[in-house]
């Protein structure tokens, strides 16, 4: 089969590879249909390559039609339409049964100190194949993927795979009020779905912080109150800008959104880029024990957020050696929740609205369908942030 794998430092390569097969009891085989290209992906493009080695499969975000299901898979059967959640959960461990199954104590990545394994995403979550790809092994296929209905296309259930949950979880973590306030730092895809669902569930007012003008134009389509970083001089400005409409108390929950790519991190940006130009087996090593992120986003949140208020953290962040202001988190007495997003205990919650209505506005939310031979241009655009690319689909 053909799939897109990582080679180095922007560069990423469609190869062929051997297809994938049933290994264990509780594998299934999907033909894929539809796959994102996520932010996160970026990250394993740009500032994560210690953690990656040559060859691997990239992407976590898919759906497809079930190819060959184990034997331990009752639910599924050959031709069922799937989307598949981007953590591999078994279902039946107490994390699970927790509603926290990026936490999966049957598929946890002990020997990296780290949670449940993920498609396509670095040694450190199991260095499973991901899903960038014609097909996919799906292990814990008797828990992970969500069936769905044939008739719409594929974009109307996509983004069940991790944009909607994990957008879903920021704004639950933000424990916005119901007709207070919230602010959406970064409007990636992320940012900007989050932007909808807190709308959506009741949010009175929604202020969205990026600057590309093509991300801000959709989130003020949207109903969003927007501000251009670029129309700011420093973030003393764009606070201050924010706090004057909210009584001059700052938003009641803050999502940061963008992660350790932050704009503004000059210094962190050249410890991150030096790290990658490190042999492999000096660079692994020293980003687990020395990495550290481009934080500009996440200080920005703890200035912004009301005092009292909450920060909920869905970024990527993968520095050991981060630097935090804690005296202004313990005088401002913030609270703070992040974490991957568990997409089955959000799944059941989000369908009821992939209907034909389509309040989040799912059916037109990528930019950019292209076939996977594209892949690599694809990677570059929506990296330098060209051709107003948002949100990329790979038809594989």
């Amino acid at each position: 089969m053909r799939a897109l794998t990582w080679q180095g430092k922007r560069d990423v390569r469609l190869e062929t590879v051997p297809d994938p097969k049933i290994e264990e009891p509780t594998d299934a085989i999907i033909r894929v249909t539809s796959s994102g290209l996520c932010g996160s992906d970026l990250h394993l493009y740009e500032v994560l390559t210690p953690f990656m080695t040559p060859g691997d499969i990239l992407g976590h975000e898919p759906m497809g039609i079930v190819e060959e299901v184990g034997a331990a898979v009752p639910d599924l059967q050959a031709g069922d339409r799937v989307v598949v959640p981007f953590q591999i959960a078994c279902g039946n461990c107490w994390m699970c049964l927790t509603g926290l199954p990026t936490q999966c104590e049957t598929t946890q990545v002990s020997a990296e100190g780290m949670g449940a394994a993920l498609f396509g995403y670095t040694r450190l979550y199991g260095a499973v194949p991901g899903a960038q790809a014609e097909y996919l092994r799906v292990p814990q296929a008797q828990y992970g993927p969500i069936k769905v209905p044939e008739g719409p296309s594929d974009d109307r259930f996509l983004y069940l795979s991790d944009v909607l949950p994990t957008a879903w979880q920021a704004v639950a973590y933000a424990g916005v009020p119901k007709g207070g306030s919230v602010a959406v730092l970064g409007l990636g895809p992320i940012g900007d779905m989050a932007c909808r669902v807190a709308r959506a569930q009741g949010a009175g007012r929604v202020f969205g912080v990026d600057l590309v003008p093509e991300r801000l134009r959709r989130a003020e389509q949207r109903g969003v109150e927007t501000f251009d970083l670029r129309s700011f001089d420093d973030e003393k400005e764009l606070v201050t800008a924010i706090r004057d409409r909210t009584d001059g108390r700052g938003p009641d929950a803050v999502i940061d959104a963008v992660g350790t790519e932050a704009h503004g991190s000059a210094a962190a940006r050249m410890v991150q880029n030096a790290s990658a130009l490190l042999p492999r087996k000096l660079s692994g090593p020293m980003a687990e024990r020395f990495s550290v992120d481009r934080l500009a986003a996440l200080h920005t949140a703890i200035e912004l957020v009301r005092r009292g208020g909450t920060i909920s953290v869905t970024g990527v962040y993968g520095g050991m050696a981060d630097p935090m202001p804690m005296l202004t988190l313990f005088d401002k007495q913030i609270q703070m929740r992040m974490g991957q997003a568990n997409v089955r205990r959000w799944s059941d919650e989000i369908i009821p609205y992939l209907t034909d209505e389509d309040p989040l506005g799912v059916d037109d939310f990528a930019t950019h369908h292209v076939p996977l031979t594209e892949a690599p241009h694809a990677y570059d655009m929506f990296q330098k942030k060209q051709d107003g690319a948002v949100k990329v689909v790979f038809r594989p």
